[in-house]
């Protein structure tokens, strides 16, 4: 299957560590917001950068010249999308009160509803996870990996201090574990609500739902959870 790069034979090319003067900054922000509604809207494939060009009245040599390739362009629309959803951290302060996998549970819980609030960052995730070649998707993990947007590292420090987690396995394991994991359960629960047909099933009911947040929450606490967590859990819950 064909990957989103420019060319089989040449890497995309990426804007780095340039700092842009106001007016230019100003510009790619104009063309990040209009390139995120183009994708979330048509798609990576689809897309195309003459018509962002046309909608924003500018040469379509200046998108490129701004973000090198239509992949440089995407992976700047990706940032921005997912620096726009909260942190588990941000969690009310009843939920964090819960503990590290009350947390979980109620960012999974609210899937749903986030996407009806932010369809156009969710979909944008969703193509950046799943319609990437390997190239850009290394770009993405990369990214992923340094800025930690959804502030998984420190979500994961908060449940050893409480000790919740497991004390005998690597912090960076663990992280890479909730990373990889979360992603992809809440990928499934979306189902129906983006793309029908893109994941196994096609929607469920809302008690069948719960049952499996909460197996899949068993799951996590078997594989990296301690038995004092689960002890004080039960005490405080």
């Amino acid at each position: 299957m064909a990957g989103i790069a420019s060319s089989p034979r040449r890497p995309p090319r990426y804007q780095r560590n340039i700092a842009p003067r106001p007016r230019s900054e100003a510009k790619r922000s104009r063309i990040i917001d209009a390139a995120m509604a183009h994708f979330a809207e048509h798609g990576y494939h689809a897309a195309r950068v003459g018509d962002i060009a046309d909608q924003l009245g500018i040469a379509k040599g200046s998108i490129f010249q701004h973000f090198g390739s239509k992949d440089g362009l995407f992976f700047e629309v990706y940032k921005r999308a997912v620096r726009t959803f909260s942190k588990y951290l941000d969690a009310p302060a009843a939920v964090r009160h819960g503990g590290f996998f009350e947390i979980l549970r109620y960012w999974l819980a609210g899937t749903e509803h986030m996407l009806h609030e932010d369809w156009v960052p969710y979909r944008i995730a969703l193509l950046g996870n799943y319609s990437t070649d390997l190239v850009l998707k290394r770009e993405i993990n990369r990214f992923l990996m340094t800025e930690d947007p959804y502030g998984t590292v420190a979500l994961v420090r908060f449940g050893l201090e409480r000790g919740e987690l497991r004390g005998d396995i690597d912090v960076e394991m663990i992280v890479s574990i909730i990373d990889w994991m979360m992603e992809r359960f809440q990928d499934a629960l979306l189902t129906a609500e983006l793309d029908p047909g893109l994941f196994r099933s096609r929607g469920e009911l809302p008690e069948k739902k719960e049952a499996r947040i909460k197996q899949f929450l068993d799951v996590l606490k078997r594989a990296i959870g301690t038995p004092q967590g689960v002890a004080q859990r039960s005490a405080t819950g």
